[in-house]
Order: structure tokens, then C-alpha cells, then sequence
């Protein structure tokens, strides 16, 4: 990968450019506010920095977007009411419940209601909301494979076990030796379409391991839509792969 630079708005913009066997330009901002192309193998750089230049208001859009996100997601969560999390592609409103009954998470109307002892316990706030949104991944994404696995049935059997687990460098994996689709924890608080999206990604690396043209050509055969998922995932969801 080779990174090089335009001048668009008195503004630098670095970008990563790769040259692959595709047939038009591929270009992304990443929540990290990297910016990336993929381009045709040949391509003149000069017309790969008039395309950046091109994009230049819209890169510019997303890079500011993302920096005000981040810096709001960054933020050290109290646990305390009113503060946001983000669930299945929404975000609710956290409420804190003090009650002696059972310690629980319940999600209502525009709500996440965490019901805890003592409401001043942060760490045991933490940990309860943790464990909620840990089984609800659990239940979510075992019905988005079983659902996903029907699209490669014929091709992938018997169906991959599931793993769930909090990771910070990929949305899934696709664990061949064990049988297994491996998604992270975090796609919990992206939309269903987009869970389906991942699990569907990782299925089909158990018939075409590299990301290569036949992978695409399967992928959008299988969800013509798989780019538009994609993008939510990379501008909406903080835990950024």
C-alpha cells in the first residue's frame, strides 16, 4: 500500500492507495480518519489524485464526522442516566434503577433501565450492562446465522458452530479448523442487516478463503446490497475494523 497526498480547501489529504485486480475506483474513509482507494492495476496517478480531488468535499465531510464521533464515543462512560449506548443500530438513553429486587438490564421504549442495588457502584453498573449486552450478542447473532447459513447451505456443511468475543482488530473470523464463525461482541450495536452482513462475509470463507474476484462475485450474488451494509458499519459504528 502506498500513501500519497492532494491539496483540496487549503487542506491536506493523505490517502492509501492499492492497486488491485478490480474495474473501478474503490475509495473509503475510515472511522480512524484514514483514507483509502483501490484502483484498476495501471491506473495513472494523476488520475487517481483528479478522483481524490474530486471527493475532496465529501472526504472532508467524513473525516469531520467521524472525528466528532470519536471523540464522543471515547469519552469514559459513568453509567449514569441519560448517558447514550448504542443497540442494534440504535441509540438509547441509559436509566439507573435503584431497587432491592434481582439486578437486571431491560430495554423500553427509548431506553436501556438498568435496575442495581446501589445506584453509586459504577463498576457493578458496568459489569451488568457488559453481561447484558454479551447474551443478547449471543441471542442476536445465533439468529443472523441461522438465518444467513440458509443463503450457503449448499455449499457449507454441516453449519459452523458460532463464537462470540470482543476484538478489536476485525468484525469476524472465519475459524476453519474448528468449524466456526467467530463475530465480535460489538456488532451488537450495529443493525441486524449489518450482523447478517459479517456472518455472511465469514460463511463464505469456508468455500473461497481469499477475497478474491469469484469471493465478490459470490458475495453479490448472495447480498447485492453488501456494500451499502458495509458502510454502516464503517460510519456508524465506533468499534472500527
Amino acid at each position: 500500500m502506498i500513501k500519497h497526498k492532494v491539496v483540496y480547501a487549503n487542506k491536506d489529504i493523505w490517502f492509501n492507495l492499492k492497486y488491485k485486480q478490480v474495474k473501478n475506483f474503490n475509495l473509503s474513509v475510515k472511522p480512524d480518519q484514514s483514507i483509502h482507494i483501490s484502483v484498476p492495476k495501471g491506473t495513472p496517478l494523476e488520475d487517481i489524485e483528479h478522483f481524490i480531488t474530486s471527493k475532496g468535499h465529501w472526504i472532508l465531510q467524513k473525516l469531520n464526522k467521524f472525528d466528532l464521533t470519536t471523540s464522543l464515543e471515547n469519552t469514559e462512560k459513568d453509567y449514569v442516566s441519560g448517558e447514550t449506548f448504542k443497540y442494534l443500530g440504535r441509540q438509547y438513553r441509559l436509566k439507573i434503577i435503584e431497587s432491592n429486587d434481582k439486578e437486571s438490564v431491560e430495554l423500553k421504549n427509548n431506553y436501556i433501565i438498568i435496575h442495581v442495588k446501589k445506584k453509586d457502584k459504577k463498576k457493578r453498573k458496568q459489569n451488568i450492562l457488559n453481561e447484558w449486552f454479551k447474551k443478547s450478542a449471543h441471542s442476536v447473532f445465533s439468529k443472523v446465522l441461522d438465518e444467513t447459513y440458509q443463503l450457503v447451505e449448499h455449499m457449507v456443511k454441516p453449519k459452523p458452530k458460532l463464537e462470540i468475543k470482543l476484538m478489536t482488530k476485525r468484525w469476524g473470523s472465519c475459524l476453519k479448523s474448528k468449524h466456526t464463525v467467530l463475530l465480535n461482541t460489538e456488532l451488537i450495536k450495529a443493525p441486524k442487516h449489518c450482523i447478517a452482513y459479517v456472518a455472511l462475509h465469514e460463511l463464505i470463507h469456508f468455500s473461497h478463503r481469499n477475497h478474491d474476484a469469484k469471493f465478490y462475485e459470490l458475495l453479490t450474488v448472495l447480498m447485492p446490497d453488501w456494500k451499502e451494509r458495509k458502510a454502516i458499519l464503517d460510519e456508524e459504528v465506533v468499534r472500527f475494523i
